[in-house]
């Protein structure tokens, strides 16, 4: 985020100093300067009545000395209470004052030259309620003292007042009518004609200054031919002017003129200025980020002053610790592979938000077991050191397992596959990955090499690299079906090069450069040309087809997980370089849609594809089969140069880890069919179009999800199918 060095929106000497915070939710200390401030306007106001002192006013020495006050005169009518009393002379006054120390009055002065200057000393708020006293009042207080009355029943007894107003400090009237009457609307209990107690009077001096528009509310009572008369003589706040808010880096210069736009000419509420500092710190706190406002100041010309505290990260470290007994250790990994994973960088405002995608970036490396990020304050400096503490993963090593081809429908063993595998996960200690892998099944052999850096040094795109070989053999069941002679196999020898990089948030892209050898040989392991009704199995002619294949890919994930939304689009572009090389054009897209309906979940899913161009048979779109149209066995529906596949998937919980679901399948070839070289669909009767329908249960275990699902077709026929892993 951009930082906001051209905030300065230009603001008595009203410094306000903020109390502790309540603790962080991020359980953190922000250091001396954030820990020990807090914005609490409210507890300003509050300050008021917890640290007035009205209660200790003796009502019987108000009383008693009431014929002496040049301020507050009993009337002559009331002398019968007069006499029983005595007289007094005393000022009640409650003011919320501000006091200012030495140093803070001579730099009033040098402010006025310099709008911006803010003094060392601060100006100190308290809240007091005076009592000022006439001379002849110490006198009387002895002999008061004497009759042994009890101060505590001071609160209780009543005084009559014939009219209440509210005046400013210097007794006139105020010049905004609307403050006047916001102090007469805060007044529960003074009232004209009305008998009031010490405490009634004291908190309606309490709610004139929580109105938040008041820094001073003095109440005085004085003697009117009418009666008494009760004053409320108050100091109204400054009236907004400007802004200055130094500090937010972070903070959009938009969102503060937002908070204080509706202020601008009006007087500076207290309460309205608590709402809007409250909502700064919840635009923090909602981001994640370790930061609040620390103080509040109001300068002469109505200019208001915010110092934003942020926690901006000071230094970055990577912590090995040993997987066994928890204690620091050397690592293999170089903490420079880690460290450049981080979005958090140096000089930046903590966000424990930003802190977490960290975390599981780093987990998404694979070479870590547990990762985890400690931020401590750096020394008094106000900033953070974000120490990461991981555990490494063994680096590798052999491994074996098994699963399910997709090409092979009949047979004991149908579909079986075993793997063995060896992997490198960290080569160098660059978190590069090295694989060699074998799968053997009863046609199908795949031997691959890939080696991956995940994050090519230097580059600031994030691409990774990938370098491949692969062997493999693949029934050509699905296109070309059984032969009387036994089955075909597709052979391909393919080597190339990937590199695949983060587009935008939820996007990737891909491109690579392949060259393949492909050729389709008998059971007895011959190649072959043409199957046994006379189509071509190459597209050039010759036992083997050459192609320089040059791959796009885009793919958008939403949260990544099966059930969310996806969109994939790829293209092959076949590279004549040599004369005999194929050339040909092959689109395919992929989209999903997943939708919460209660507890249920439905599953939408289209794809489709085209190839334009000379391309062997055994390439072309096959439809039918557990990962395609169900009820059908796999390609039984056709093989095009263009397909489209629709399905429909309603899955709901049912015990544990066991869900079931029902679904319903439609595809077809788009009447390619033919167009595919010796027409090996139409050659084998297949429909071109078909739906399917059926439910199942699926179970999510250590080796995948494992679906087992019962279908029915169009043609009235019923199948068992069995995968391993969510379709594709």
């Amino acid at each position: 985020m951009p930082r906001n060095d051209d905030v300065r929106f230009t603001s008595s000497s009203l410094k306000i100093p903020l109390n502790p915070p309540k603790p962080s939710p991020f359980n953190f200390p922000f250091g001396s300067q954030i820990a020990k401030t807090r914005n609490s306007l409210a507890q300003l106001v509050d300050s008021v009545k917890t640290r007035s002192e009205f209660k200790q006013f003796n009502f019987s020495r108000f009383w008693n000395r009431l014929a002496a006050s040049t301020h507050f005169a009993f009337p002559s009518r009331d002398r019968r209470s007069a006499s029983s009393i005595g007289r007094s002379s005393l000022l009640c006054s409650a003011s919320l004052s501000l006091t200012r120390s030495a140093e803070s009055a001579q730099s009033e002065d040098k402010k006025n030259e310099r709008l911006l200057f803010i003094p060392k000393s601060a100006l100190l708020c308290s809240a007091s309620l005076a009592l000022t006293r006439a001379a002849d009042e110490s006198s009387s207080s002895s002999s008061s003292s004497q009759k042994g009355l009890n101060p505590s029943r001071s609160d209780e007894e009543r005084v009559l007042i014939s009219e209440v107003l509210v005046r400013n400090k210097d007794g006139e009237e105020l010049e905004r009518k609307d403050l006047e009457m916001e102090a007469l609307q805060a007044l529960k209990a003074s009232r004209d004609n009305s008998a009031l107690t010490v405490r009634e009077v004291q908190e309606d001096v309490h709610r004139i200054i929580y109105s938040g528009y008041f820094q001073s509310c003095i109440p005085v009572a004085m003697d009117t031919r009418d009666g008494i008369r009760l004053v409320f003589q108050v100091e109204p706040n400054q009236e907004f002017q400007g802004l200055v808010c130094d500090g937010a880096n972070v903070l959009p210069a938009k969102f503060l003129e937002d908070a204080f736009r509706d202020g601008y000419g009006k007087v500076i509420n207290l309460r309205r200025l608590d709402e809007a500092i409250t909502s700064i710190n919840n635009w923090y706190s909602e981001r994640g980020f370790f930061a609040l406002v620390s103080n509040v100041e109001i300068f002469s010309g109505g200019i208001l002053r915010l110092q934003v505290s942020e926690a901006e990260v000071n230094n970055i470290s990577i912590r090995f610790l040993d997987r066994k007994t928890g204690e620091p250790t050397t690592g293999k990994t170089k903490p420079e592979t880690i460290l450049r994973q981080l979005t958090t960088k140096k000089g930046q405002v903590y966000s424990i938000l930003q802190a977490k995608r960290d975390v599981d970036t780093v987990l998404t490396m694979g070479i870590m077991e547990d990762v985890s990020i400690i931020p401590q304050p750096a020394g008094d400096t106000g900033k953070v050191d974000m120490v990461m503490n991981v555990v490494e993963r063994p680096n590798g090593g052999f491994s074996a397992g098994g699963g399910i081809s997709s090409g092979i429908t009949s047979g004991p063993l149908s579909g079986l596959i075993g793997s063995f595998a060896y992997s490198h996960r960290n080569v160098l200690g660059r978190s590069q990955k090295l694989n060699i892998s074998l799968e053997r099944g009863q046609i199908d052999s795949i031997f691959r090499i890939n080696y991956t850096d995940p994050w090519i040094e230097g580059d600031d795109k994030r691409t990774s690299r990938t370098i491949m070989v692969q062997n493999s053999r693949t029934p050509g069941t699905l296109v070309h079906g059984d032969q009387p002679a036994g089955s075909l196999t597709i052979g391909r020898v393919t080597a190339g090069i990937e590199y695949s990089q983060p587009i935008r948030p939820k996007w990737s892209g891909t491109s690579g450069l392949f060259f393949q050898h492909a050729g389709v040989y008998d059971e007895k392991g011959f190649p072959v040309i043409k199957d046994h009704l006379g189509s071509p199995l190459t597209a050039s002619g010759k036992i083997h087809d050459d192609m320089l294949l040059a791959k796009f890919e885009s793919v958008y994930t939403g949260s990544g997980d099966h059930g969310s939304s996806m969109f994939a689009v790829s293209m092959e572009q076949g590279l004549p370089v040599l004369s005999e090389w194929l050339s040909f054009n092959r689109v395919n897209t992929r989209a999903r849609k997943g939708v919460e309906i209660g507890p249920a979940r439905l599953l939408l899913s289209l794809s489709g594809g085209h190839v334009v161009g000379n391309f062997p048979p055994h390439e072309a779109f096959a439809i039918g089969g557990t990962n395609s149209v169900r009820g059908y066995e796999e390609g039984d529906v056709g093989s095009g140069r263009s397909y489209a596949v629709g399905s429909g998937e309603m899955s709901f919980p049912m015990l544990g880890p066991v869900e079931g679901v029902f679904f319903a399948d439609y595809g077809t070839d788009l009447g390619s069919g033919p167009t595919v070289p010796g027409d090996p669909a139409g050659a084998r009767l297949k429909p071109g179009s078909g739906y399917g329908y059926g439910f199942g249960i699926r179970v999510d275990s250590p080796l995948g999800p494992l679906r087992l699902e019962y279908a029915f077709n169009d043609k009235h026929d019923k199948r068992f199918h069995f995968g391993v892993g969510h379709r594709n």
